[in-house]
């Protein structure tokens, strides 16, 4: 069994969790804990490949299914070669998006059915699920012109948006709204955050979720 803590950070584009992973995953050193942070999709040799076509704005059109099942395997991939050796040594993992992402992504937002992508998760992630999830929630309007100025920063890198970004601002609020239901539906394992507050402020209230359930819980 796992005998490390395992945080994913969730929410839409421009939500802040990758800024707000990292915040945390320093925090965590700074008082001597052991952390692996990693990411979705990604995070393997593997994975990252998978992750590079995803995005990738030019990969020809493809079902949601098929969509579904390219996270899953990087998942898969991602879980055996990173994150349960980490927790089996009595690490801290913290991921940027995990399979809730897949669940808005692709469920809620894309159409698949949840029986399809429950099957999936049985499959594939059980039994390593969250120790904890932060959700980050803002407006979907303000997180996409977020994500548009975080691209305009690194123009010589990253000019244009990837294949999610893309989409309309509709899909976008599906996704809010998926991810709101997924903190509803399981609170003792999800947390949902004001997004739209200034940075430090985010990083307080995670660092008390996180002291609170898992730090003073014995973490």
């Amino acid at each position: 069994m796992a005998t490390g803590k395992f945080i994913t950070f969730e929410g839409g584009e421009g939500s802040g969790k990758s800024t707000q992973a990292q915040l945390l995953a320093d925090r965590l050193r700074g008082r001597g804990s052991d952390v692996v942070l990693t990411r979705e999709p990604g995070g393997s040799p593997f994975a990252e490949q998978v992750r590079a076509l995803i995005l990738d704005p030019a990969t020809a059109p493809h079902s949601t299914l098929s969509e579904a099942l390219l996270f899953y395997a990087a998942r898969s991939d991602h879980l055996d070669t990173t994150i349960r050796p980490a927790l089996a040594a009595g690490r801290w993992v913290i991921c940027d998006r995990f399979s809730d992402s897949t669940r808005v992504y692709q469920g809620v937002a894309g159409g698949l059915e949840p029986a399809v992508l429950d099957r999936l998760e049985g499959m594939i992630v059980a039994p390593t699920r969250p120790d904890l999830t932060l959700i980050l929630d803002l407006p979907a309007d303000i997180g996409l012109a977020r994500a548009g100025n975080r691209r305009m920063a690194n123009a010589v890198v990253d000019m244009q948006p990837d294949a999610y970004e893309k989409r309309e601002l509709a899909y976008h609020e599906r996704l809010r709204a998926g991810y709101a239901t997924i903190a509803q539906v399981e609170p003792q394992r999800c947390v949902l955050v004001d997004g739209a507050r200034v940075q430090d402020a985010v990083a307080a209230e995670i660092w008390a979720h996180v002291e609170r359930r898992l730090v003073r819980g014995g973490g």
